[in-house]
């Protein structure tokens, strides 16, 4: 032992224990790779905790060929400055491989859970809760990593009565200061178990579609449907309505109306309507009607509901049908077309007098004022009297075809004349 302790056995000491480390490391992963031809989980836990392992093994060789090999000379002040050293990074990656495999363990329970199937609820809320945890387990991690770190240092262990006597009013200052922060931390672990909203749900939010991409504890990004991210606070969703289209399934209820003329043919559409679904692999078979739902102001509304798997699959279905059934009313039936009438009127023109409307009473001729009596006494005075031969006389009408004259007051009174019996033919 005492030729270890030399300059030159620490060198040597070292080398032999990053050569252990090089050779541990390569037989587990020997190890996990003739597991890994069977089993998926080994390749799993080689890409999550190969790096933080291989810096926490490498550490604690040295550490102990240190220990074992430094020389005897060393002073002491070193002896410690180097066994402080060794401890802050045995303790920095043995967090960081401790870490690693409860992420490890984390994407064994995502691994069970695809959302590539098509009734992916469930599979997206523990999606959504796991993907929270590993956040909070990195907190959890970096926080308990420095602070067994700072317990390393004597000052800090001295100055740890008087920190935790002053927590009252610091955890106030900084409840406070960072009263949003907080606010967004608590709203995003409500959001990971209220299952208000998981990864890849299809939302409504500030009148943007889009889908959930990423929930963090104190954001959630949104993916728009025009590839733009909408960054919003986790406080929104928690104290703001929004639209979530996929929260129980994802098969939506979506319509297309039409404003059409009265001629329109609702048989033939609904017979062209059936036709389209039945060619479209978009329809999932559930829901296909066609409806009129207004018939006023000029125009009938003609409404069509369907139904599809999810929100993409329903938008693409709509479009397909509002371009078929408009193709079809071009084609086969003009007259549906929608058609604005007109009725034109004639005003009247300004400052015209309207035509007079006579009484009953001046409707009459030979009655209903004084003149019509006196016309009327006038005209009966003007009709001859014509006598029998027995001497009764009888008045004589007008001769047919003439129109007896009544003469004004100024003329003379005519009196009737009587005639005399008419010859005998010689």
């Amino acid at each position: 032992m005492s030729a270890l302790r030399t300059w030159p056995g620490l060198a040597v000491a070292c080398l032999l224990a990053v050569i252990l480390a090089v050779v541990v490391t390569a037989v587990l992963a020997l190890i996990l790779r003739g597991i890994g031809r069977h089993q998926q989980w080994p390749a799993v836990l080689i890409r999550r905790a190969r790096i933080p392992f291989r810096l926490f093994l490498l550490v604690i060789v040295l550490w102990i060929a240190v220990a074992i090999s430094l020389p005897p000379e060393t002073t002491s002040a070193w002896r410690d400055g180097i066994r402080h050293t060794f401890l802050i990074l045995a303790i920095a990656t043995g967090v960081w491989f401790a870490a690693a495999l409860v992420i490890f363990v984390e994407d064994l329970g995502l691994a069970r859970y695809r959302l590539d199937v098509p009734d992916n609820r469930y599979a997206r809320r523990v999606r959504t809760q796991v993907l929270i945890l590993r956040r909070l387990t990195v907190v959890a991690a970096v926080v308990i990593g420095l602070g067994a770190i700072l317990l390393t240092f004597p000052a800090l262990q001295a100055a740890g009565a008087s920190l935790l006597a002053s927590a009252g009013v610091v955890g106030i200052i900084a409840g406070v200061a960072a009263q949003s922060s907080l606010a967004n931390l608590f709203a995003g672990i409500q959001l990971a178990f209220s299952d208000a909203i998981r990864i890849d749900d299809v939302v409504v939010v500030e009148q943007q579609w889009g889908t959930i991409e990423e929930i963090t504890l104190t954001y959630v990004v949104v993916h728009v449907w025009d590839d733009r991210r909408l960054v919003l606070p986790s406080t929104y969703f928690t104290t703001k309505p929004f639209e979530n289209w996929t929260r129980q399934h994802s098969e939506l209820l979506g319509s297309v109306e039409f404003d059409l003329d009265w001629r329109v043919s609702t048989g033939g559409m609904r017979a062209e309507l059936n036709r389209i679904l039945a060619t479209t692999d978009l329809w999932d078979h559930r829901t296909g009607v066609l409806q009129v739902t207004d018939a006023v102001g000029g125009w009938v509304r003609v409404r069509v509901l369907v139904t599809a798997k999810d929100a993409p699959t329903l938008f693409d279905l709509r479009c397909l049908i509002r371009e078929r059934l408009i193709d079809w009313m071009q084609r086969y039936s003009p007259l549906s077309l929608p058609r604005q009438r007109i009725e034109l009127t004639e005003e009247p023109v300004p400052n015209e007098r309207p035509p007079r409307v006579r009484t009953e009473e001046e409707g009459r001729l030979f009655s209903g004022s004084p003149e019509g009596e006196q016309r009327a006494q006038q005209f009966t005075d003007a009709i001859p009297v014509i006598r029998e031969p027995d001497g009764e006389p009888v008045p004589a009408s007008p001769v047919p075809g003439e129109t007896p004259t009544a003469t004004t007051p100024a003329a003379t009174t005519p009196t009737a004349t009587p005639t005399t019996p008419p010859k005998e033919n010689r």
